[in-house]
């Protein structure tokens, strides 16, 4: 009975210290706070300068800062934890070293490039939107990898699915497809994309056929392409709606309740947005789809560029 009771009062005793401890730790923690982290430092800048610091551990570094822009890129895209301020500042530092440490580290250009031009500024996120970045990235891979034609390609892909610029996308397709082992259908792509700029039904047939990638990003990024083209029908719908309302009455309608009986929203489930005194509907800048590639992009009548 002794044993129990000496037992007992040790355990106790030890959980009161525990107690007492994590008390003393929070009211310290309280009153002296610790200094933010400084992970965001980058303390190397100049890819040569790291170059020669490293010695033969290149790749080792190299995987590491690898490692350190996708963490980052992960944080800053998040808004849960994204910063006010600096977002993606260290991101093209970070792939500069890293793809020069280890000028043949593929998947750094290739999913570098997707991280730069990602589009800025959604709901669920947002992405540095520099597309300028993620080009000369991949001219990077290029100039270090003279026979890697996928490096054009993906250059390809980011106009045509992230600014529109179809006839650079088919130039950068037309690089690609003339570039050793490079497979027969990117010629068809180049000619495709430069006969369909600005055409809406050719655009979603290539980016259908795209959707059969057997890379996964370029599945995604086409399968984003076919919803915003599907956006972008469901707008000249909207407007032919307003513009007819406002032949009828003068004036244009309040709002969709009025129009429709119901807020009208795009493919991903986000409120168009409306312009009750211009009379104009457009996609939301909170949409994942948003900007729209504005080479498919109709001008509502009576404003800049439309026909008289």
């Amino acid at each position: 009975m002794t044993g129990r009771v000496t037992t007992a009062l040790t355990l106790a005793g030890a959980l009161a210290g525990l107690g007492l401890a994590a008390s003393v730790l929070h009211a310290r923690d309280a009153r002296y706070p610790a200094a933010p982290p400084t992970e965001r430092l980058l303390y190397l800048r100049s890819p040569g300068v790291a170059k020669r610091l490293m010695l033969s551990f290149d790749g080792l570094a190299a995987d590491i800062y690898w490692i350190r822009a996708i963490q980052h890129y992960g944080r800053d895209a998040n808004p849960m934890t994204a910063p006010e301020k600096g977002k993606f500042e260290l991101l093209q530092p970070l792939l500069d070293l890293t793809t020069t440490l280890d000028p043949h580290f593929n998947i750094a250009y290739r999913f570098g490039a997707i991280f730069l031009s990602a589009p800025p500024g959604t709901d669920k996120g947002s992405g540095p939107g520099r597309v300028d970045q993620a080009i000369a990235l991949l001219e990077k891979g290029l100039a270090n990898n003279p026979d890697r034609w996928v490096y054009a390609q993906d250059a390809g892909f980011i106009h045509y699915t992230v600014t529109g610029d179809y006839i650079e996308a088919s130039r950068w397709f037309e690089r690609a497809a003339a570039m050793p082992g490079a497979p027969e259908w990117l010629s068809k792509l180049a000619a495709n994309t430069r006969i369909h700029g600005g055409d809406r039904q050719g655009a979603r047939a290539q980016l259908e056929r795209l959707t059969k990638s057997e890379e996964k990003y370029i599945r995604e990024m086409a399968e984003r392409g076919l919803l915003q083209l599907d956006a972008m029908d469901q707008i000249d719908q909207l407007q032919s709606a307003v513009e007819e309302f406002h032949a009828r009455n003068h004036a244009y309608p309040a709002g969709f309740q009025q129009l429709f009986g119901e807020f009208k929203k795009d493919p991903t489930g986000v409120t168009y947005d409306y312009d009750r005194e211009k009379g104009r509907v457009t996609l939301s800048e909170k949409s994942s789809l948003h900007p729209l590639p504005k080479a498919l992009l109709s001008v509502p009548k009576g404003l800049p560029g439309s026909a008289k």
